[in-house]
Protein backbone atom coordinates (compact mmCIF):
# COMPACT_ATOMS: atom_id res chain seq x y z
CA UNK A 1 0.00 0.00 0.00
CA UNK A 2 0.92 3.73 -0.70
CA UNK A 3 -0.24 6.42 1.01
CA UNK A 4 0.69 9.51 -1.14
CA UNK A 5 0.41 13.17 0.24
CA UNK A 6 -1.57 15.15 -2.25
CA UNK A 7 -1.60 19.02 -2.69
CA UNK A 8 -4.00 21.26 -3.67
CA UNK A 9 -2.77 21.38 -7.38
CA UNK A 10 -3.26 17.55 -8.17
CA UNK A 11 -0.47 15.90 -9.98
CA UNK A 12 1.42 18.97 -10.53
CA UNK A 13 2.72 19.08 -7.04
CA UNK A 14 3.26 14.66 -6.92
CA UNK A 15 6.80 13.77 -6.98
CA UNK A 16 7.87 11.13 -9.74
CA UNK A 17 7.38 8.24 -6.87
CA UNK A 18 4.50 9.00 -6.23
CA UNK A 19 3.21 9.09 -10.24
CA UNK A 20 4.24 6.29 -10.67
CA UNK A 21 2.48 4.80 -7.60
CA UNK A 22 -0.72 6.41 -9.22
CA UNK A 23 -0.11 4.97 -12.68
CA UNK A 24 0.34 1.02 -11.49
CA UNK A 25 -2.00 0.83 -9.00
CA UNK A 26 -5.21 -1.34 -8.99
CA UNK A 27 -7.03 0.86 -6.63
CA UNK A 28 -7.00 4.35 -5.61
CA UNK A 29 -9.04 4.97 -2.57
CA UNK A 30 -9.33 8.80 -1.06
CA UNK A 31 -11.65 11.29 -0.49
CA UNK A 32 -13.83 12.86 -2.91
CA UNK A 33 -11.95 16.49 -2.73
CA UNK A 34 -8.97 14.63 -3.10
CA UNK A 35 -10.22 12.17 -6.42
CA UNK A 36 -11.31 15.46 -7.64
CA UNK A 37 -7.62 16.78 -7.78
CA UNK A 38 -7.06 13.62 -10.15
CA UNK A 39 -7.57 13.34 -13.77
CA UNK A 40 -9.69 10.19 -14.53
CA UNK A 41 -7.81 6.79 -13.46
CA UNK A 42 -7.84 3.80 -15.04
CA UNK A 43 -7.91 1.77 -11.92
CA UNK A 44 -10.43 1.35 -9.78
CA UNK A 45 -11.95 4.36 -7.59
CA UNK A 46 -13.04 3.59 -4.24
CA UNK A 47 -14.43 7.11 -2.39
CA UNK A 48 -13.73 7.75 1.35
CA UNK A 49 -16.72 7.09 3.51
CA UNK A 50 -17.81 9.56 6.38
CA UNK A 51 -17.48 8.98 9.03
CA UNK A 52 -13.41 8.19 8.33
CA UNK A 53 -13.46 5.40 10.65
CA UNK A 54 -16.09 3.86 8.10
CA UNK A 55 -13.28 3.58 5.82
CA UNK A 56 -10.53 1.46 7.30
CA UNK A 57 -12.29 -1.74 7.18
CA UNK A 58 -12.78 -1.14 2.92
CA UNK A 59 -9.11 0.11 3.13
CA UNK A 60 -8.06 -3.43 5.44
CA UNK A 61 -9.86 -5.47 2.67
CA UNK A 62 -7.72 -4.83 -0.13
CA UNK A 63 -4.74 -6.39 1.56
CA UNK A 64 -2.38 -7.37 -1.26
CA UNK A 65 -3.63 -5.52 -4.06
CA UNK A 66 -1.49 -2.83 -5.43
CA UNK A 67 -3.45 0.15 -3.40
CA UNK A 68 -2.74 4.09 -3.26
CA UNK A 69 -4.21 5.73 -0.65
CA UNK A 70 -4.90 9.44 -0.75
CA UNK A 71 -4.63 12.47 2.16
CA UNK A 72 -3.94 15.73 2.63
CA UNK A 73 -0.28 17.02 2.48
CA UNK A 74 2.16 15.03 5.40
CA UNK A 75 -0.28 12.33 6.56
CA UNK A 76 1.39 11.49 9.28
CA UNK A 77 1.15 15.50 11.06
CA UNK A 78 -2.44 15.95 12.10
CA UNK A 79 -3.43 13.60 9.02
CA UNK A 80 -4.67 9.93 8.41
CA UNK A 81 -1.34 8.32 8.15
CA UNK A 82 -1.43 6.59 11.39
CA UNK A 83 -5.24 5.97 11.72
CA UNK A 84 -4.35 3.40 9.19
CA UNK A 85 -1.00 2.06 9.98
CA UNK A 86 -1.58 0.91 13.07
CA UNK A 87 -3.62 -1.53 11.93
CA UNK A 88 -0.67 -2.82 9.04
CA UNK A 89 2.34 -4.25 9.23
CA UNK A 90 5.53 -2.02 8.76
CA UNK A 91 6.21 -3.66 5.48
CA UNK A 92 2.89 -3.25 4.45
CA UNK A 93 2.95 0.06 3.51
CA UNK A 94 5.12 3.34 2.13
CA UNK A 95 4.21 6.38 2.78
CA UNK A 96 5.08 9.48 0.35
CA UNK A 97 4.56 13.24 2.14
CA UNK A 98 3.61 16.20 0.68
CA UNK A 99 4.28 19.82 2.24
CA UNK A 100 1.98 19.93 5.18
CA UNK A 101 -0.36 22.65 5.64
CA UNK A 102 1.89 23.76 8.43
CA UNK A 103 4.32 24.58 6.17
CA UNK A 104 2.21 25.92 3.73
CA UNK A 105 0.86 28.63 6.27
CA UNK A 106 4.19 29.53 7.36
CA UNK A 107 5.90 29.70 4.20
CA UNK A 108 3.09 32.21 3.45
CA UNK A 109 3.58 34.13 6.12
CA UNK A 110 7.11 33.95 6.35
CA UNK A 111 6.63 32.55 10.23
CA UNK A 112 9.78 30.28 11.32
CA UNK A 113 7.85 27.14 11.88
CA UNK A 114 9.73 25.79 15.28
CA UNK A 115 8.42 28.73 17.11
CA UNK A 116 5.15 28.23 15.92
CA UNK A 117 2.21 25.97 17.73
CA UNK A 118 0.91 23.94 15.20
CA UNK A 119 -2.68 22.37 16.45
CA UNK A 120 -4.92 20.62 14.44
CA UNK A 121 -8.94 21.13 15.38
CA UNK A 122 -10.87 19.18 12.91
CA UNK A 123 -12.78 17.26 15.25
CA UNK A 124 -11.28 19.05 18.27
CA UNK A 125 -12.74 21.81 20.68
CA UNK A 126 -11.58 25.14 20.09
CA UNK A 127 -10.39 25.99 23.83
CA UNK A 128 -7.07 23.57 22.43
CA UNK A 129 -6.07 26.97 21.98
CA UNK A 130 -5.97 28.28 25.54
CA UNK A 131 -3.04 27.10 26.96
CA UNK A 132 -1.01 28.57 23.74
CA UNK A 133 -2.53 32.18 24.04
CA UNK A 134 -0.50 35.05 24.95
CA UNK A 135 0.54 38.32 23.49
CA UNK A 136 3.27 37.60 20.79
CA UNK A 137 2.77 34.28 20.35
CA UNK A 138 2.07 32.82 17.06
CA UNK A 139 -0.41 29.83 16.08
CA UNK A 140 -1.24 27.76 12.87
CA UNK A 141 -4.67 25.57 13.26
CA UNK A 142 -6.34 23.53 10.95
CA UNK A 143 -9.99 23.89 11.13
CA UNK A 144 -12.49 21.84 9.71
CA UNK A 145 -14.74 24.90 7.96
CA UNK A 146 -15.47 28.41 7.56
CA UNK A 147 -18.22 28.25 10.52
CA UNK A 148 -15.29 27.05 12.67
CA UNK A 149 -13.05 30.05 11.77
CA UNK A 150 -15.87 32.40 12.64
CA UNK A 151 -16.54 30.14 15.96
CA UNK A 152 -12.20 30.60 16.73
CA UNK A 153 -12.17 34.32 16.19
CA UNK A 154 -15.78 34.84 18.35
CA UNK A 155 -13.38 32.36 20.81
CA UNK A 156 -10.55 34.48 20.74
CA UNK A 157 -12.34 37.82 21.27
CA UNK A 158 -14.42 36.48 24.16
CA UNK A 159 -11.20 35.95 26.33
CA UNK A 160 -9.93 39.79 25.37
CA UNK A 161 -7.87 38.33 22.87
CA UNK A 162 -10.28 40.54 20.09
CA UNK A 163 -7.23 42.27 18.92
CA UNK A 164 -5.19 39.00 17.02
CA UNK A 165 -4.74 38.97 13.89
CA UNK A 166 -6.14 36.71 12.36
CA UNK A 167 -4.80 34.96 8.87
CA UNK A 168 -7.47 32.94 6.78
CA UNK A 169 -5.37 30.58 4.25
CA UNK A 170 -7.54 28.44 1.80
CA UNK A 171 -6.92 26.23 -0.17
CA UNK A 172 -3.04 26.48 0.04
CA UNK A 173 -0.54 25.29 -2.17
CA UNK A 174 -3.07 25.13 -5.47
CA UNK A 175 -4.99 27.27 -8.11
CA UNK A 176 -8.09 28.14 -5.72
CA UNK A 177 -5.55 29.42 -2.96
CA UNK A 178 -6.29 32.81 -1.05
CA UNK A 179 -5.00 34.83 1.87
CA UNK A 180 -7.16 37.09 4.21
CA UNK A 181 -6.95 39.08 7.18
CA UNK A 182 -9.12 40.16 9.95
CA UNK A 183 -9.22 41.00 13.96
CA UNK A 184 -10.53 38.68 15.79
CA UNK A 185 -12.80 41.31 17.22
CA UNK A 186 -14.16 42.19 14.14
CA UNK A 187 -14.40 39.25 11.98
CA UNK A 188 -16.59 39.38 8.96
CA UNK A 189 -15.17 37.59 6.32
CA UNK A 190 -17.33 35.85 4.22
CA UNK A 191 -17.02 32.49 1.91
CA UNK A 192 -14.53 30.93 3.64
CA UNK A 193 -13.50 27.86 1.59
CA UNK A 194 -12.10 24.51 2.95
CA UNK A 195 -9.24 23.43 3.27
CA UNK A 196 -8.72 26.11 5.72
CA UNK A 197 -5.95 27.23 7.84
CA UNK A 198 -5.62 30.05 10.17
CA UNK A 199 -2.01 32.20 11.18
CA UNK A 200 -3.34 33.63 14.66
CA UNK A 201 -0.93 36.93 15.86
CA UNK A 202 -1.88 37.21 19.28
CA UNK A 203 -2.68 40.43 20.69
CA UNK A 204 -5.15 41.96 23.35
CA UNK A 205 -5.86 42.45 27.16
CA UNK A 206 -6.52 38.68 27.93
CA UNK A 207 -4.92 36.64 30.56
CA UNK A 208 -2.80 34.02 29.67
CA UNK A 209 -2.31 30.80 31.62
CA UNK A 210 0.46 30.94 33.26
CA UNK A 211 2.49 27.99 32.64
CA UNK A 212 3.86 26.64 36.12
CA UNK A 213 1.70 24.81 38.53
CA UNK A 214 -0.20 26.70 41.26
CA UNK A 215 -2.50 28.78 38.59
CA UNK A 216 -5.07 31.04 40.34
CA UNK A 217 -8.03 29.51 41.61
CA UNK A 218 -10.38 31.68 39.43
CA UNK A 219 -9.31 29.71 36.20
CA UNK A 220 -11.23 26.47 38.04
CA UNK A 221 -15.02 26.65 38.26
CA UNK A 222 -15.65 25.51 41.81
CA UNK A 223 -17.32 25.53 45.13
CA UNK A 224 -15.00 25.66 47.52
CA UNK A 225 -13.76 22.09 47.20
CA UNK A 226 -10.48 23.13 45.08
CA UNK A 227 -6.77 22.50 46.91
CA UNK A 228 -5.41 25.93 47.41
CA UNK A 229 -2.82 27.29 44.57
CA UNK A 230 0.20 27.17 46.78
CA UNK A 231 -0.38 23.51 47.92
CA UNK A 232 -1.00 22.27 44.63
CA UNK A 233 2.03 23.89 43.57
CA UNK A 234 3.31 21.33 46.18
CA UNK A 235 1.44 18.57 44.84
CA UNK A 236 2.23 18.70 41.51
CA UNK A 237 6.40 18.58 42.69
CA UNK A 238 5.55 15.94 44.65
CA UNK A 239 4.17 14.24 42.11
CA UNK A 240 6.48 14.94 39.40
CA UNK A 241 4.76 14.50 36.17
CA UNK A 242 6.98 13.29 33.69
CA UNK A 243 6.34 12.98 29.81
CA UNK A 244 3.56 10.41 28.83
CA UNK A 245 2.61 9.13 32.37
CA UNK A 246 -0.86 8.37 33.66
CA UNK A 247 -2.37 10.17 37.32
CA UNK A 248 -5.07 8.95 39.15
CA UNK A 249 -6.93 11.46 40.91
CA UNK A 250 -9.07 10.37 43.59
CA UNK A 251 -11.68 12.74 45.06
CA UNK A 252 -10.78 15.07 41.70
CA UNK A 253 -13.76 17.93 43.33
CA UNK A 254 -12.94 20.65 40.72
CA UNK A 255 -9.87 18.77 39.01
CA UNK A 256 -7.34 21.30 39.50
CA UNK A 257 -4.56 18.79 39.88
CA UNK A 258 -5.48 16.02 37.71
CA UNK A 259 -5.57 19.08 35.00
CA UNK A 260 -2.25 20.83 35.84
CA UNK A 261 -0.94 17.57 35.73
CA UNK A 262 -2.52 17.44 32.11
CA UNK A 263 -0.98 21.07 31.23
CA UNK A 264 2.81 19.81 32.22
CA UNK A 265 3.10 18.17 28.74
CA UNK A 266 0.91 17.34 25.83
CA UNK A 267 1.39 13.51 26.43
CA UNK A 268 0.04 13.17 29.96
CA UNK A 269 -3.13 11.49 30.43
CA UNK A 270 -5.52 11.39 33.87
CA UNK A 271 -7.99 9.62 35.38
CA UNK A 272 -9.91 11.62 38.16
CA UNK A 273 -12.28 9.54 40.33
CA UNK A 274 -15.41 11.81 42.38
CA UNK A 275 -18.19 10.58 43.82
CA UNK A 276 -20.52 13.63 43.38
CA UNK A 277 -21.51 13.60 40.29
CA UNK A 278 -21.94 17.14 40.29
CA UNK A 279 -18.34 17.92 41.22
CA UNK A 280 -17.91 15.58 38.57
CA UNK A 281 -19.57 17.32 35.39
CA UNK A 282 -17.75 20.25 36.55
CA UNK A 283 -14.20 18.95 35.91
CA UNK A 284 -15.15 17.67 32.93
CA UNK A 285 -15.53 21.67 32.03
CA UNK A 286 -12.74 22.83 33.71
CA UNK A 287 -10.75 20.21 31.65
CA UNK A 288 -12.35 21.47 28.66
CA UNK A 289 -12.20 25.05 29.38
CA UNK A 290 -8.57 24.80 29.98
CA UNK A 291 -7.31 22.64 27.01
CA UNK A 292 -7.28 19.46 28.23
CA UNK A 293 -10.43 17.87 27.45
CA UNK A 294 -8.55 14.22 27.14
CA UNK A 295 -9.23 14.36 30.92
CA UNK A 296 -11.29 11.08 32.04
CA UNK A 297 -13.49 11.59 34.71
CA UNK A 298 -15.21 8.67 36.64
CA UNK A 299 -18.35 9.65 38.60
CA UNK A 300 -17.63 6.83 41.45
CA UNK A 301 -16.20 6.48 44.55
CA UNK A 302 -12.88 5.25 45.28
CA UNK A 303 -11.59 2.04 45.92
CA UNK A 304 -14.98 0.85 44.25
CA UNK A 305 -14.48 2.99 40.88
CA UNK A 306 -10.93 1.37 40.75
CA UNK A 307 -11.51 -1.39 39.04
CA UNK A 308 -10.38 -2.21 35.71
CA UNK A 309 -8.49 0.95 35.41
CA UNK A 310 -5.36 1.56 33.59
CA UNK A 311 -2.52 1.26 35.60
CA UNK A 312 -1.18 5.03 37.15
CA UNK A 313 2.46 6.21 37.04
CA UNK A 314 1.13 8.15 40.04
CA UNK A 315 -1.42 8.69 42.34
CA UNK A 316 -2.96 11.35 44.25
CA UNK A 317 -5.69 11.43 46.85
CA UNK A 318 -6.83 14.87 47.55
CA UNK A 319 -10.43 13.89 48.67
CA UNK A 320 -12.49 10.43 50.38
CA UNK A 321 -8.95 9.24 52.52
CA UNK A 322 -9.45 6.26 53.85
CA UNK A 323 -7.77 2.84 55.55
CA UNK A 324 -9.44 0.78 53.32
CA UNK A 325 -8.50 3.20 50.35
CA UNK A 326 -4.94 2.63 51.28
CA UNK A 327 -5.05 -0.91 52.12
CA UNK A 328 -6.74 -1.37 48.20
CA UNK A 329 -4.44 0.80 46.54
CA UNK A 330 -1.23 -1.41 48.21
CA UNK A 331 -3.42 -4.74 46.79
CA UNK A 332 -3.47 -3.49 43.25
CA UNK A 333 -0.56 -0.93 42.35
CA UNK A 334 2.51 -2.38 41.10
CA UNK A 335 5.97 -1.51 42.64
CA UNK A 336 7.26 2.42 41.41
CA UNK A 337 3.94 3.77 41.44
CA UNK A 338 4.22 7.35 43.28
CA UNK A 339 1.36 8.02 45.55
CA UNK A 340 0.59 11.69 47.50
CA UNK A 341 -2.35 12.03 50.34
CA UNK A 342 -3.00 15.55 51.49
CA UNK A 343 -4.44 15.71 55.42
CA UNK A 344 -6.70 18.11 56.62
CA UNK A 345 -8.29 16.35 59.40
CA UNK A 346 -6.74 15.09 62.48
CA UNK A 347 -8.36 11.84 61.89
CA UNK A 348 -6.66 11.94 58.20
CA UNK A 349 -3.59 13.26 59.91
CA UNK A 350 -3.50 10.03 62.16
CA UNK A 351 -3.97 7.81 59.36
CA UNK A 352 -1.36 9.29 57.03
CA UNK A 353 1.45 9.62 60.11
CA UNK A 354 0.34 5.39 60.51
CA UNK A 355 1.18 4.81 57.07
CA UNK A 356 4.07 6.65 57.20
CA UNK A 357 5.60 4.48 59.88
CA UNK A 358 4.36 1.55 57.73
CA UNK A 359 5.54 2.79 54.09
CA UNK A 360 8.19 5.11 54.60
CA UNK A 361 8.10 8.21 52.36
CA UNK A 362 8.17 11.67 53.34
CA UNK A 363 5.75 13.30 55.73
CA UNK A 364 5.39 17.14 55.87
CA UNK A 365 3.31 19.61 57.07
CA UNK A 366 2.29 22.87 55.05
CA UNK A 367 1.11 25.73 56.98
CA UNK A 368 0.63 29.04 55.34
CA UNK A 369 -0.95 32.52 56.04
CA UNK A 370 -1.94 35.74 53.89
CA UNK A 371 -2.08 39.19 55.43
CA UNK A 372 -5.73 40.66 56.21
CA UNK A 373 -7.41 43.32 57.98
CA UNK A 374 -7.54 43.27 61.56
CA UNK A 375 -8.82 46.06 63.10
CA UNK A 376 -7.24 49.27 61.86
CA UNK A 377 -4.23 47.54 61.49
CA UNK A 378 -3.26 44.02 59.47
CA UNK A 379 -2.05 41.04 60.59
CA UNK A 380 -1.79 36.95 59.06
CA UNK A 381 -4.97 34.98 58.87
CA UNK A 382 -3.89 31.21 58.77
CA UNK A 383 -4.96 28.69 56.74
CA UNK A 384 -5.70 25.39 57.67
CA UNK A 385 -2.38 23.27 57.47
CA UNK A 386 -1.81 20.41 55.47
CA UNK A 387 -0.38 17.29 55.96
CA UNK A 388 1.26 15.45 52.81
CA UNK A 389 2.35 12.44 52.59
CA UNK A 390 4.55 10.83 49.90
CA UNK A 391 5.99 7.65 49.13
CA UNK A 392 7.19 5.14 46.09
CA UNK A 393 4.98 2.09 46.47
Amino acid sequence: MTIIGLGEDGLNGLPKASRDALAQAEVVMGPARHLGLLPDLACEVVEWPVPFADGIPRLLALRGRRVVMLASGDPFWFGAGTSVTRHLDRGEWVAQPAPSSFSLAAATLGWPLEEVSCLGLHAAPLERMRPHLAPEARLIVLMRDGAAVEQAAAYLARLGFGESRVHVLEALGGPRARVRMALAGGYALPDVRHPVALGLEVAGAGTPMPCVPGRDAALFDHDGQITRGAVRAVTLAALAPRPGEMLWDIGTGSGSVAIEWLLAHPRNSAIGFEADSARAERARRNARALGVDHLRVIAARAPEGLADQPVPDAVFIGGGLSGPLLERLWEILPKGVRVVANAVTLESESLLGAWHRRAGGSLSRIEMAQAGPLGRKRGWQAAYPIVQWSVQR
